[in-house]
């Protein structure tokens, strides 16, 4: 899925997202488990709206996410903020920085989008690679209970000034996947509006395929907290928080 769509409309459809204090937990948690270091890598950043929030935390940050699109639409942020954040177009397997960081970023579900485990470990190797000794790498996943139960083969309309949005998944319990089909409708200057649909799934990974995954890159869990805290998950969690260091000796 290329986002062409998606990514002019994703801040329209994601206005509930509280991002500044989204990146204030993120920065708890990287002051907390890291090294307290500047550099930050906001991974799969989207259009920029938490890499911008993290910058104004005072973080020198840098942003890579594989669409095109999705980054112009960060850049125009950068330039109507005044920003300078440095934005990469690349795939997460395909990491490719200038050096190390001190702490990566990895959230709103971007590691459920890499449906394929063999691409999401070479994803791993590579935050492992460019993540400083004392970095932490900090990610989210959503959780089965969230597929099944809040997901599920539900729809859910956005109906916005922006876009109107019909959103329609399918469970698959066998390979703990959510299929998403997205309709959108744009308004048109002349009243009307032109549909364009976009497709994609989102994989659930339990917690102890997760794990085995994250030592193979050569990376240990400090914690896993239920969203947004810093208490153990619930029975009930629809998102998991995940923070890793890399392992030494």
């Amino acid at each position: 899925m290329a986002y062409e769509v998606f990514a002019q409309v994703y801040d329209a459809l994601t206005r509930n997202v509280d991002y500044p204090a989204r990146a204030a937990y993120l920065d708890k948690l990287i002051r907390r488990y890291g090294n307290g270091g500047g550099i930050v890598l906001d991974l799969a950043c989207g259009t920029g709206s938490l890499t911008v929030e993290l910058d104004r935390l005072g973080y020198d940050m840098i942003g890579v996410d594989k669409s095109e699109a999705m980054l112009m639409q960060a850049q125009e942020k950068n330039l109507r903020l005044g920003k300078s954040i440095l934005y990469l177009c690349q795939g997460m397997e395909e990491l490719d920085l200038y050096g190390t960081v001190d702490a990566v970023v990895c959230v709103l579900d971007s590691v459920n989008h890499v449906t394929d485990r063999a691409l999401l470990q070479r994803a791993f190797d590579r935050v492992a690679l460019f993540l400083h000794p004392e970095g932490v790498f900090v990610f989210d996943v959503n959780t089965a209970y969230k597929g099944r139960e809040v997901l599920g083969d539900n729809a859910f309309v956005y109906d916005c000034d922006e876009v109107f949005c019909a959103w329609q998944n399918r469970w698959v319990e066998n390979v703990l996947t959510t299929q998403v089909t997205l309709d959108f409708f744009l308004p048109l200057e002349d009243g009307c509006y032109e549909r364009v649909g976009e497709e994609f799934e989102e994989r659930v990974y339990p917690q102890e395929v997760l794990e085995t995954m994250l030592a193979e890159s050569g990376l240990r869990v400090e914690a896993v907290f239920g969203e947004d805290s810093f208490a153990p998950p619930g029975e009930q969690e629809q998102r998991l928080i995940y923070i890793a260091k890399k392992q030494t000796g």
